[in-house]
């Protein structure tokens, strides 16, 4: 099961990317907060059609949960709408990676301190070099892709 979580989580990163390019071209027509509109409006529409023919949770427990939990809608709506954003300006790899690197940061900062009731992994040495080099990658994939438009306008 292990190999097959590790395959969907590949695969999830794929499609990511995907939807980042063909969101970010598609708001130059149509604009970033509507183009973020119908994302989430057709994925409302499949996902209702699947809970319909392969739900088995409790779509009533929205009502049940401790209300802080719900902020994960509004983050996943930010997200998106900075990915949008972010995509026709810098290019797909470096929207990716400095996602990544967000991700990251606050993956440590959550683990070091033990929020949402998460692990408690303290922040050391390796910890740093690996978001300094990450930050070091996102500058030279940056500087790449602003050299590359800038020869591709010239």
């Amino acid at each position: 099961m292990g190999i097959l979580m590790i395959l969907f989580t590949f695969l999830g990163g794929i499609t990511l990317s995907a939807q980042s390019a063909i969101n970010g071209t598609f708001s130059r027509k149509a604009g970033t907060i509507e183009t973020t509109l119908l994302t989430f409006l057709t994925g409302t529409m499949f996902l209702a059609i699947f809970i319909l023919f392969f739900g088995n949770g409790n779509v009533f427990a929205i009502l049940e949960v401790p209300k802080w939990q719900l902020t994960a809608v509004f983050l996943g709506v930010l997200f998106l709408l900075f990915i949008i954003a972010a995509v026709p300006k810098i290019g797909v790899i470096a929207t990716n990676i400095t996602v990544i690197i967000g991700q990251l940061v606050i993956g440590i900062v959550i683990d070091n301190f033990g929020w949402f009731n998460s692990l408690v992994i303290p922040l050391d040495m390796k910890r740093y070099f690996a978001l300094l080099f990450m930050i070091i990658a996102l500058y030279f994939i940056y500087r790449g892709n602003k050299r590359a438009s800038e020869e591709t306008s010239a």
